[in-house]
């Protein structure tokens, strides 16, 4: 959930709520993002200016908590989550004592940063007694590599648009991206971004999820496949799945794969 698009009381209700009929199911994660670009839904979301510096994000995730522990408290509680995709989120995470979720799949070249500041400055508290690291990859796998490249090539064309500052991009078909006239430049940064991930076949996906987790030492992976077709998505899942079992590397190590095992 992002901050600045919702009250901290609200928050507090809803997964407070959530959590009292579904009980250990439920987590909460709280990150900052942008929020809503739309001024006016802004004001309908929150009543109210978001959060717009780090003390009032931190005063904001802080207040979520409270109400959390004094005013819901219906049942069991949402296991809460910080995401960070900087440094700066690392170091609102710590203090709190909260399990942190890093957006490798957003911003790679911080994840090192960032679990080292997260574990460096973490106090332990009723949420966690010792610092746990997800992090959240872009995982897309098939049976062949072409494959694997003609599904992630929507997205591509999504991350292209970004890159020049677009902020609505249609998500494209396989076969229109695969026509994307993309510059040099283009391809040079998706290339960059995709080697950071985990894009191929199941042995190349899973052998470069076990590297991000010894090098992140995370105790979960948490695989985000943006393809455009759901049976590519769920096909993908069941390629890691299966192949991650039947590897001793990640297993060994302790780490959880959040993959799910079919269509919710």
């Amino acid at each position: 959930m992002l901050a600045p698009n919702h009250s901290p009381l609200a928050l507090a209700e809803q997964f407070g709520t959530l959590a009292a009929l579904h009980e250990d199911r439920i987590d909460l994660g709280i990150g900052r993002g942008p929020g809503t670009f739309d001024e006016a839904t802004a004001r309908a979301l929150r009543r109210g200016a978001g959060p717009t510096t780090d003390p009032e994000y931190h005063d904001d995730v802080a207040a979520t908590l409270s109400f959390l522990v004094d005013e819901v408290a219906l049942g069991p509680l949402p296991e809460p989550w910080l995401l960070a995709s900087s440094a700066a989120g690392a170091a609102l995470a710590a203090p709190l004592g909260l399990p942190i979720a890093v957006a490798h799949h957003i911003r790679p070249d911080n994840t090192r940063a960032v679990v080292e500041r997260y574990r460096s400055g973490f106090t332990p508290s009723r949420w966690c007694a010792r610092p746990r690291v997800l992090v959240c990859v872009e995982a897309v796998c098939a049976d062949t590599e072409e494959d694997a490249a003609w599904r992630v090539g929507p997205m591509d064309v999504v991350k292209a648009g970004l890159l020049k500052g677009l902020s609505e991009i249609p998500f494209p078909t396989p076969a229109d991206a695969a026509a994307h006239p993309f510059t040099a430049e283009e391809r040079r940064a998706l290339a960059g971004f995709r080697a950071q991930q985990a894009v191929g076949t199941p042995e190349a996906v899973v052998r470069r999820l076990a590297q991000l987790a010894e090098e992140s030492g995370a105790d979960e992976l948490m695989l985000t496949t943006p393809v455009y077709d759901l049976r590519d998505r769920m096909h993908s899942f069941a390629l890691i799945k299966k192949h991650a079992e039947a590897t001793t590397t990640t297993a060994a190590r302790g780490v959880s794969l959040s993959v799910p095992s079919r269509s919710r």
